[in-house]
């Protein structure tokens, strides 16, 4: 990502021009990181920016929901980094509770609805910033909007889920789906006192894993008290007399529930694009260019969760929702539309979470990704351990890593294990985002003493491991 300052001037011969107007769809991170990135470089006499929001929050932290929910985050408001008012006070025209309903590509303004009265006007917009995020994936099956049923996307999501558990009579949840969200909020609905039950169409938890490694998250879960149902498709939600959730049902069984919480993953929010015309994605992701501007439109830019983006390992088109990608995002619209010059280059894929004191990492390509670019690689897997064996605390953890067959380029790293196993994948993330080979890393200088790692860490194990695999098949 680079960036550089705007200009101060419009027009010919230094001449200010008319005041713009850069309108925002979308009030959480790339929105208005964007909108306050383009404040910093250019004044409300020169750039006036409306911001258009649907729900009752702004700029807060998806990723903490979770942990919110599961009582880590005693207060809601602490995952909110700025306020409706704050963005006001930088003048901000943000207007929540304000849905776009339509955009006018050639007329170059967008229709808004206010969600209390219903009232519809049109606005008009120089510039563009699409950041409409992402929603829950809530599959076609009966009873699955029941009352009862939760998708945990936004605040208003959590608050939602949040008021039924205080209402449940019972303590029993059951989490469709073993993602990220799903893994996260089985651990959140037990810190909640529930008997949790995941039903997960895959054999293995975290589908974003091996599953060899995912085989790891799934014993840890088991070791919490959650009950896996690996490799069940759900076939309906089963509603009781009041109308709502009481049962989840497969093939095969039936799970009962006082709470139903969908894990299964987001889509990207781009119906609003799609009706206007601009270009989507495999995935359904608005398509950009490095700048973020989207293709085509050089007046309309997109970020977050509604965006595709390169995955630099890859080089194909990739949907990864991140907050992390989301607030680079914003950055980058906000210089271009504020007059400056940034771009995305794309990702690598790196991601982590964690269940109880299980920490879950990976970053670049899993198996079936090499395969389906047709990459030919090997795998190694190593058993190591946080700290030297002999500091007190040494804890177990596993390395998988990914790397290519004749090259030795590096493809993806997937750590499992526990306190400071996690943030070692930042090494990995570093080395693919530099096409490293493994044989490289093997040198790499990282910081050693008995508290923090053994004389080898675990990464570089691997990587050497997948060095001495790759010159044995070489030779």
């Amino acid at each position: 990502m680079s960036m550089s300052g705007a200009g101060g001037a419009d027009g010919a011969g230094g001449t200010r021009g008319p005041r713009e107007r850069l309108v925002v769809i979308g009030a959480d991170a790339a929105g208005m990181s964007a909108a306050s990135q383009a404040r910093r470089l250019r004044g409300p006499d020169e750039l006036e920016i409306v911001a258009f929001e649907r729900g009752h929050f702004s700029s807060y932290s998806a990723c903490g929901i979770p942990y919110w929910v599961g009582g880590d985050v005693v207060e809601r408001d602490r995952l909110i980094a700025r306020t409706p008012a704050e963005h006001r006070a930088r003048d901000i025209d943000l207007r929540m509770r304000t849905e776009v309903t339509a955009v006018d590509v050639a007329a170059r303004r967008v229709r808004t609805r206010d969600v209390g009265s219903g009232a519809e006007s049109w606005t008009a917009y120089d510039k563009l910033v699409i950041a409409t995020g992402a929603r829950p994936v809530r599959p076609d099956l009966p009873g699955a909007n029941a009352p009862g049923v939760h998708g945990v996307q936004s605040l208003d999501d959590g608050q939602a889920l949040l008021d039924t558990l205080a209402r449940a009579r019972g303590r029993r949840a059951v989490v469709v789906g073993a993602g990220y969200i799903g893994v996260e909020m089985a651990e959140a609905l037990i810190k909640r006192g529930y008997e949790v039950t995941v039903v997960n169409r895959g054999s293995e938890p975290m589908s974003t894993l091996d599953a060899d490694m995912g085989r790891l998250v799934r014993e840890a879960m088991e070791g919490l008290g959650i009950t896996m149902a690996g490799g069940a498709e759900v076939t309906k939600v089963l509603t009781g007399q009041d109308g709502r959730a009481r049962a989840v049902a497969t093939e095969d069984a039936e799970y009962p529930a006082d709470v139903v919480v969908l894990g299964i993953g987001v889509r990207p929010e781009t119906g609003l694009a799609r009706a206007a015309g601009l270009p989507l994605g495999a995935h359904g992701g608005l398509l950009t260019d490095r700048a973020m501007r989207v293709r085509g439109h050089e007046n309309i830019w997109a970020g977050g969760d509604c965006v595709e983006v390169l995955d630099l390992v890859s080089g194909q088109q990739r949907y990864v929702p991140l907050g992390t990608h989301a607030n680079k995002h914003g950055q980058v619209i906000g210089t271009n539309a504020g007059g400056g010059y940034a771009t995305f280059p794309g990702v690598v894929g790196t991601a982590v979470s964690k269940v109880c004191d299980l920490e879950i990492a990976r970053t670049g390509l899993r198996e079936k990704d090499a395969r389906r670019v047709g990459l030919r690689f090997t795998t190694v897997t190593v058993e190591s351990t946080s700290r030297a064996g002999y500091y007190p605390g040494a804890s177990p953890m596993t390395v998988k890593m990914l790397a290519e067959l004749g090259t030795g380029r590096l493809l993806g790293v997937q750590i499992v294990g526990r306190e400071g196993a996690a943030k070692r994948v930042d090494v990995a993330a570093v080395a693919l985002t530099a096409g490293m080979t493994v044989e490289r890393m093997t040198a790499l200088d990282l910081g050693y003493a008995p508290p923090f790692s053994p004389v080898w860490d675990p990464v570089l194990v691997a990587a050497r491991k997948a060095t001495a695999k790759i010159r044995a098949g070489a030779s």
